[in-house]
């Protein structure tokens, strides 16, 4: 029975990131990303719960990729499309069954499919990662949970920081492009980054870990959602300068 747990939470993992894409098509970004925040939770401790039951399995590596897949490529390509919508005029279409069987009705702007770029590459780096097999105690390139953080906080940010500067930064389809096409290479670049895993609670083995955390509690204090950019940039950094340091 104890095998089972892990999957069940995964499958919890897949059942919020579908319900935030419903939630992100219907433009409702702030519980688009508590599902998403739910859906990260599960992933997160699947494997925890699966390393402490001594369950893991190829069975439980797959689903997890393909929980992923939905919850951290689905949804930020989905919100990263809707961003760049409102960067171009796009005409509103009657979402009635009888409008949306006829093709002829129906307007799809191209720029914002841009934004779809981040699903594809959520993907092939979920696929590359099951087959790589030195990833155990770090990762190679940004992992899907932190990139989708970094797209979803950018409504977040709008939603809540109610800065007309960084809205207007926010909502220039050369930063949404640009930001797109970084993040796609930052999930299949070979930038090797530090894992919050920890394998014993001493502060010696697990010093870039515990300062990270701390960091990260007081951008979130001080700057809200607008901290959640800036630790990405920071978990970028301190592990570039970990590579440098440890070499």
């Amino acid at each position: 029975m104890k095998q089972h747990i892990p999957n069940v939470l995964t499958l919890l993992n897949l059942l919020c990131g579908s319900i935030a894409v419903i939630f992100a098509i219907n433009n409702n970004f702030i519980v688009a990303s508590l599902f998403v925040f739910l859906g990260i939770f599960f992933d997160f401790f699947d494997g925890f719960v699966a390393r402490k039951l001594n369950v893991q399995s190829e069975l439980g590596l797959q689903l997890d990729s393909l929980a992923d897949v939905v919850t951290s490529g689905l949804v930020p390509g989905i919100i990263m499309y809707k961003l760049l919508s409102l960067t171009v005029n796009t005409v509103e279409v009657d979402n009635t069954w009888s409008s949306n069987t006829d093709w002829l009705d129906f307007n799809l702007p191209i720029l914002p499919l841009l934004g779809l770029l981040i699903t594809l590459a959520s993907a092939y780096r979920l696929a590359n990662f099951n087959l790589d097999i030195e990833q155990q105690s770090y990762f190679k390139g940004l992992p899907t949970p932190a990139n989708t953080l970094l797209i979803i906080s950018l409504p977040l940010i709008i939603e809540f920081q109610n800065n007309d500067f960084i809205n207007t930064i926010i909502l220039n389809k050369w930063f949404l492009i640009g930001l797109t096409l970084l993040s796609c290479y930052l999930l299949n670049s070979n930038i090797k980054l530090f894992a919050l895993k920890f394998k014993d609670w001493s502060f010696k083995t697990n010093a870039i870990r515990y300062i990270f955390i701390v960091l990260c509690i007081v951008l979130l204090i001080v700057l809200q959602f607008a901290a959640i950019p800036v630790i990405i940039l920071l978990y970028i950094i301190m592990s570039v300068l970990d590579n440098i340091t440890s070499k």
